[in-house]
């Protein structure tokens, strides 16, 4: 928590488009929120080259992949916001959580974590959130389960501008971040790294 005593929540985005929807829905928390959150941006997973057991033993992780973890274990909480690509994770994200698993004293555990999708098919991510669970679970997470929210149809929540429009999709996302509010209050704590 900072010390004007509002909690910081970390946003991952799990897309690499310039004009992707999951950003857009990132964009559009600060307005959102219950009060007492600050959004800080995560370090763009683009810059994170695929991860390679070898170069992490010659070298370490790489300055983008150090840059994530310390975003990490500084946050009170990590909101990821990510479409589904085939079913599942999309590359990008998936890889840069392979990258932050593999550093000493895991950033991701009893860190409590957020997911959110938008997608255009009817679904909105809801496959996607179900196989990331099972990914953040592994490394200990603290996976917030409801409410859960899974923005589908996205052209038709979204203006040409990237605005979240909807109004039931607004009410949507205020009681989700309410709800994790409350959450990460009553859970989550900043492990000492020693």
């Amino acid at each position: 928590m900072r010390q004007d005593g509002q909690l910081e929540i970390l946003t991952l985005c799990g897309s690499i488009r310039e004009r992707s929807y999951n950003a857009a829905l990132i964009r559009a928390l600060p307005a959102l929120s219950p009060g007492g959150m600050v959004f800080v941006e995560a370090p763009l997973i683009v810059n994170i080259p695929h991860y390679d057991a070898d170069l992490q033993q010659l070298s370490g992780p790489p300055s983008a992949v150090a840059a994530l973890v310390t975003a990490i274990r500084d946050a009170d909480g990590v909101l990821i916001a990510s479409p589904e690509y085939n079913y599942s994770v999309p590359g990008p994200l998936k890889n840069a959580i392979d990258w932050v698993s593999r550093v000493p004293k895991q950033p991701f555990a009893a860190k409590p974590v957020l997911i959110q999708s938008v997608s255009g098919g009817l679904l909105g991510g809801a496959r996607m959130q179900y196989h990331l669970r099972q990914v953040l679970v592994s490394l200990d997470a603290l996976v917030f389960t409801r409410p859960e929210v899974m923005i589908g149809m996205a052209p038709t929540k979204f203006d040409e501008q990237g605005n979240l429009t909807d109004e039931a999709t607004q009410t949507m996302v205020r009681t989700q971040l309410a709800a994790f509010a409350t959450f990460v209050k009553a859970y989550g704590q900043k492990p000492q790294v020693v």
